[in-house]
């Protein structure tokens, strides 16, 4: 009998990877979502439900052994959203027995964090969001709950999703130029989101040899914005013109838009160089495979 995976938050994009990743492993994968209005992956079940409700949520983890906590409010609605789906995936877990499985980020290191980020980094959050990761992971730590933390950079999508990369770094590759939001000598960690999502299956198939809790650092890319852009460059094979991201507008916008406003509070991470190590991961999962930068563009590129 396969093993059971429900994906909250399944038409996110991480939850859509994982999705596809689970399934592809063999498992057997119930897609959690609110106001379906589309199938979910062929086969995967599909369940619709409100995360906010603890017994909905709880009735639908029932009998699953690994729960997928891909919710991902937006952005301004974090600070009250939060702290309630944390509660309530904890109740859903500790009730059913599951594993909880977590896409972790890099804003709990804050402004402060070294080049490379390790599981052993210390965590120093300097942003609102930074300080609600932090507090949802010490809430899965501290409960009685087998959680996985899977951290990783910015994700680069196999479908356009409105990301940063798709959505503004390269959304113009096709008309010959291309927006970096940072200085182009400061290395960026990139993940690109298929092989996260794999990762993630690989951690979930050995979670009975792991601690109650753990994390796991997922390396990708580790690329400066001039290396993403000759790399873009050689994908279209064509060059292409350059330009920033307009920072200094971006405080005007966000008094019309509270999602451009938190976006703001996190443009440190372009400027500052890091890397997310994966040592640790390699380790535990040795046959991981992961795709070549050159085979992830032209995936993902629409040129």
């Amino acid at each position: 009998m396969p093993s059971s995976v429900i994906i909250l938050g399944a038409k996110g994009r991480f939850g859509r990877a994982a999705q596809k990743a689970f399934l592809d492993a063999g498992w057997d994968v119930t897609a959690f979502g609110r106001n379906w209005t589309s199938p979910a992956q062929k086969g995967a079940k599909q369940i619709s439900g409100d995360a906010f409700d603890a017994d909905v949520l709880t009735a639908a983890c029932t009998g699953m052994d690994v729960i997928v906590h891909a919710l991902n409010p937006p952005y301004p609605a974090w600070s009250k959203a939060m702290p309630v789906l944390t509660a309530n995936v904890i109740t859903a877990a500790s009730q059913c027995g599951a594993t909880v499985m977590i896409p972790g980020n890099v804003y709990n290191f804050g402004e402060a964090m070294p080049a490379v980020l390790s599981e052993s980094t210390a965590h120093a959050p300097t942003t609102r969001k930074g300080r609600l990761r932090e507090q949802m992971e010490k809430a899965f730590a501290a409960s009685n709950v087998q959680t996985i933390v899977l951290r990783a950079g910015d994700f680069i999508d196999a479908e356009q999703s409105g990301n940063w990369f798709d959505g503004h770094i390269a959304n113009k590759v096709s008309k010959g130029s291309i927006m970096y939001p940072g200085p182009t000598d400061q290395p960026h960690a990139w993940a690109y989101l298929p092989d996260a999502a794999n990762a993630m299956v690989g951690l979930a198939e050995i979670r009975s040899s792991l601690p109650k809790f753990d994390t796991f650092g997922f390396e990708g890319y580790t690329l400066t914005g001039n290396q993403l852009i000759e790399a873009v460059e050689e994908a279209a094979a064509r060059p292409l013109k350059r330009s920033g991201m307009p920072w200094f507008m971006i405080p005007f916008l966000g008094l019309f838009s509270p999602t451009i406003k938190e976006i703001y509070e996190m443009r440190y991470l372009w400027n500052l160089p890091h890397s997310v190590d994966a040592t640790k991961l390699r380790a535990a999962l040795p046959s991981m495979k992961t795709t070549s930068l050159e085979d992830c563009l032209k995936e993902v590129l629409v040129l």
